[in-house]
């Protein structure tokens, strides 16, 4: 089982990116796929899931500001992050399950 997160990059505070989850081995279908960070020095949170049924909840930090999604056929996930805070600065992690990804880092600059 994998799962790479990717998408990660340097962006200017108010821009956006798109992170990207790709996995292989392991059914999602019936799994929900979440997203953590960890900002350095702290400790990792959740961010935003998406169940199979493609229902959304998101940490109050990041609500209105990021959308996650998924495809099920591809087998990946996104979460998309618009008006991005220096705080949002953290290496970001997709979960499903006990599988976790490498994570990609985002460095959100003021």
């Amino acid at each position: 089982v994998q799962l790479q997160a990717s998408g990660g990059g340097l962006v200017q505070a108010g821009g956006s990116l798109t992170l990207s989850c790709a996995t292989s081995g392991i059914h999602i279908g019936f799994a929900s796929m979440h997203w953590y960070r960890q900002p350095p020095g702290k400790q990792r949170e959740l961010v935003a899931t998406v169940t199979s049924d493609g229902d959304t909840t998101y940490s109050d930090s990041v609500k209105g500001r990021f959308t996650v999604s998924r495809d099920n056929d591809k087998k990946t996930g996104r979460l998309r992050m618009d008006s991005l805070k220096p705080e949002d600065t953290a290496r970001y992690y997709c979960n499903i399950a006990r599988f976790w990804g490498n994570g990609t880092l985002v460095t959100v600059s003021s």
